[in-house]
């Protein structure tokens, strides 16, 4: 996984950026990235999404090949702290209120995440209803 460190400092000195630090942990297929340069938090998922979606092609071409998840500042482990946050608090009032909880539209990611989250407990249910970008996450009550 060296040359894919090697890689996303490329990609981020490319970019523009000169002050970041990069972790690459072949175990879990993560790679964390911390920028300094400046404040990214107001474009950080849509770099993050196109970060990622440029690396994936690269490595893809290396010997290294994989999937792995690319994580900026945090974002991505904070986003998906929140998201199951959100689904404890819907599947608590989902049974609570004996209704369905409609969650907002997320990607297949997001959507994947909330399903995994609940997936343990027989009380509830959870399917995603929608298309495209308006696709979402319904918590049924049992």
């Amino acid at each position: 996984m060296e040359n894919t460190k090697e890689i996303i400092q490329k990609l981020l000195e490319a970019g523009g950026f000169n002050d970041f630090s990069v972790d690459v942990s072949p175990e879990n297929k993560r790679a964390s990235v911390f920028i300094y340069d400046f404040d990214v938090k107001s474009f950080l998922p849509k770099l993050i999404f196109d970060f990622e979606h440029v690396l994936k092609l690269m490595i893809k071409r290396s010997e290294e090949g994989g999937v792995f998840v690319l994580d900026i500042n945090n974002y991505r482990r904070e986003r998906e702290h929140l998201l199951s946050e959100i689904a404890k608090a819907a599947a608590r009032k989902a049974v609570l209120n004996k209704q369905d909880v409609e969650l907002p539209a997320m990607n297949a990611y997001e959507r994947r995440l909330i399903h995994l989250e609940l997936a343990s407990r027989p009380d509830i249910k959870t399917e995603s209803l929608g298309e495209g970008p308006e696709r979402r996450v319904i918590i049924k009550p049992i």
